[in-house]
């Protein structure tokens, strides 16, 4: 049984809904509880990301992959690799800077909501690879049964 496609979505919604979260909070007070959530939803989503990209590389030695979907495989990989790194480094500096009580400041808060959004157009790149895997390659597929 293959994990990855159980556990993939998970990182894509809670690191998208931090975000929106982090766009709604700039019109809130620099002290606003949605830039806490916003925090927290990023952590859990990058220890999502952690599993969904270690599972990944496990179930990919399990799965038929066609020869034309080699080189997408690889570019999923890469992409999730870059996604995985940078949106670890950014929850762990986010929520020491959270902690610390430095983030009231919005020339501080701009630039990380802006690092944020950085970190979705990663995940978009990785998934939208994923997806190529899926819905052009048919990996992890089963074939119809015949009747």
């Amino acid at each position: 049984m293959t994990l990855h496609p159980l556990l993939v979505h998970f990182p894509i919604g809670l690191i998208v809904t931090a975000a929106v979260i982090d766009v709604a909070a700039l019109g809130a007070g620099p002290r606003s509880a949605l830039r806490t959530t916003a925090t927290g939803l990023y952590a859990a989503g990058a220890a999502a990301l952690l599993a969904a990209y270690f599972t990944g590389r496990s179930d990919a030695a399990l799965m038929r992959i066609p020869g034309p979907a080699h080189a997408v495989v690889d570019e999923h990989w890469t992409w999730a690799l870059r996604t995985t790194v940078y949106l670890g480094f950014f929850a762990l500096g986010r929520l020491g800077l959270d902690l610390a009580g430095l983030l009231t400041a919005r020339a501080r808060w701009l630039p990380v909501v802006a690092a944020g959004l950085v970190g979705v157009l990663l995940l978009f790149q990785t998934a939208e690879r994923g997806g190529r895997l899926v819905y052009e390659h048919g990996v992890g597929v089963a074939a119809p049964r015949a009747r």
